[in-house]
């Protein structure tokens, strides 16, 4: 049974113009060789050159001078490694030599995609039948590097999507390092991620069981300046850092627009791309609300999947997810307990959707095969396309299916409400399949979404157009649900 399904008349699409002001390092030789160079201008050099570089950036970046001297202090054990007196160096000169350090990076010069939509916080002021919503996206520039990026709007009665002002200066957030660690859970997630046990065993061995941040990079460090070192070592022994700073805050100035604050790659583990966050708002069991989202870390070679909150938008508290079920790509939290426990969907295998449950929203254990590709349409792999969603006939899971030429489509299945290993219904056909103008992008032949939500009794379905922009569509709930039933 096919289900009629309304796209909407909205397009998301890059825009090169939205640009972040990014830490540059060339190396050590290089970069030392740049600030000699630097000393050896004279003040009045020093001044003109800084007064000719923030005429022609200051516009472009909130408080672009705070960020020149950010970055100089970032190399500051350079400096003074080289006999320089970096307290004795003007303000010019350290703004100078930060501006050197510093480039602007495209943000979503390439693509912007993957959406995931969820109802804002404040829902006041709005007319019947309107709902105030932030939508993210997956934006990608030079390099594929990926961050993720927001949108205000207003959905009214009729579904359509008004989009709020977008900000013109983007911001990334302040950082705050995780300082301590509990070694056994510490050491676990170092054994899901494969690291060589004997080099974890010389590293971790002589910790306490709560240890420092600070305490264990010195170790790693001293090991690492070892020029003798084989690369096998020195991979599990960057591999523990990695992890380490994969644990931090975000926290964003509250005089920036949500439009305007980005959340960049920040840790090694991310430094090639923050991917396909899946946002979903989380009611706990005391009717606490929180937005969550689960999204995939790519340093270049190894993926880590991790999880993200926050209560305002403003700050973020960023974890890694362990456990065997914490594995791949495609994870997706439910939006409330179940039976007292977190529930997650994922595709741990990279072929089948399956569903674990657990008393913490960080560990994932004992994964149960929920769904295996049947249709032609999905043969080669079947996953999710966001967070489920409740209905009072069961909880509403949009998945994608991947088909012949790499094709993605985007289908609907229906669990039982208490037991959601239990599936309803399923769609035999896609709901949403790549039409001909959808076809041409980034990734030919794709649609894919992140997460939806229902409004107005309908399914407002955000998705990505061949992993280059984005649009929504709208599908009536009561003709989706008749049809899951039906499906059976």
């Amino acid at each position: 049974m096919r289900v009629s399904v309304i796209r909407k008349n909205i397009k998301f699409t890059p825009d090169s113009r939205r640009v972040v002001a990014r830490y540059f390092m060339n190396g050590d030789e290089r970069t030392q060789q740049m600030v000699i160079r630097i000393m050896m201008l004279d003040e009045k050099q020093v001044s003109d050159t800084l007064e000719q570089t923030l005429r022609e950036f200051a516009r472009r970046h909130r408080n672009i001078s705070a960020i020149f001297f950010r970055h100089c202090e970032k190399i500051r054990p350079l400096i003074e490694a080289m006999q320089i007196d970096f307290e004795a160096m003007s303000l010019d000169r350290k703004m100078l030599i930060g501006s050197y350090c510093t480039m602007e990076y495209a943000i979503e010069s390439a693509a912007i995609f993957n959406p995931s939509i969820v109802e804002d916080f404040d829902q006041s002021g709005l007319e019947a039948g309107e709902k105030r919503v932030i939508i993210s996206f997956r934006a990608t520039g030079e390099g594929h590097i990926s961050s993720i990026v927001f949108r205000r709007g207003i959905l009214d009665k009729n579904n359509d999507l008004h989009i709020m002002k977008i900000g013109n200066q983007i911001d990334k957030a302040d950082i705050d390092h995780k300082v301590l660690f509990n070694k056994s859970r510490f050491l676990t997630k170092l054994s899901e991620m494969h690291t060589h046990d004997k080099y974890i065993e010389q590293i971790m061995q002589g910790l306490p069981d709560e240890f420092e941040f600070v305490v264990l990079k010195n170790i790693v460090n001293a090991a690492l300046n070892d020029p003798s070192i084989r690369q096998e070592r020195r991979t599990a022994l960057e591999e523990i850092i990695w992890l380490a700073n994969s644990f931090y805050d975000l926290r964003f100035s509250h005089d920036a627009d949500i439009t305007e604050r980005v959340i960049f790659p920040i840790s090694d583990s991310e430094s090639r791309g923050i991917e396909d966050a899946r946002f979903v708002r989380f009611v706990d069991d005391d009717n606490s609300v929180s937005i969550m989202a689960t999204y995939t870390a790519y340093n270049g070679h190894a993926i880590l999947p991790k999880l993200i909150s926050t209560e305002d938008f403003y700050s973020f508290r960023v974890m890694p997810l362990h456990g065997d079920g914490a594995q791949n790509k495609n994870l997706a939290l439910f939006p409330r307990k179940i039976k007292g426990k977190y529930a997650m969907l994922s595709r741990i295998d990279g072929v089948n959707n399956y569903i674990m449950f657990s008393e913490r929203a960080t560990q994932w254990n004992n994964p149960i095969l929920l769904q295996e590709p049947r249709y032609t349409w999905e043969l080669t792999q079947i996953g999710n396309c966001g967070s489920p969603l409740w209905t009072e006939e069961g909880w509403l899971v949009i998945t994608h299916g991947v088909g012949t030429m790499r094709r993605y489509c985007i289908g609907a299945s229906l669990f039982d409400l208490d037991d959601p290993s239990k599936e309803i219904g399923r769609l035999t056909e896609p709901l949403l399949a790549p039409l001909e103008d959808e076809r041409e992008g980034y990734v030919p032949n794709v649609v894919y979404s992140c997460g939806a939500i229902i409004h107005n009794n309908s399914l407002i379905l955000p998705y990505a157009v061949s992993d280059y922009s984005s649009t929504y569509a709208v599908v009536d709930m009561a003709e989706l649900l008749d049809a899951l039933r039906k499906s059976k």
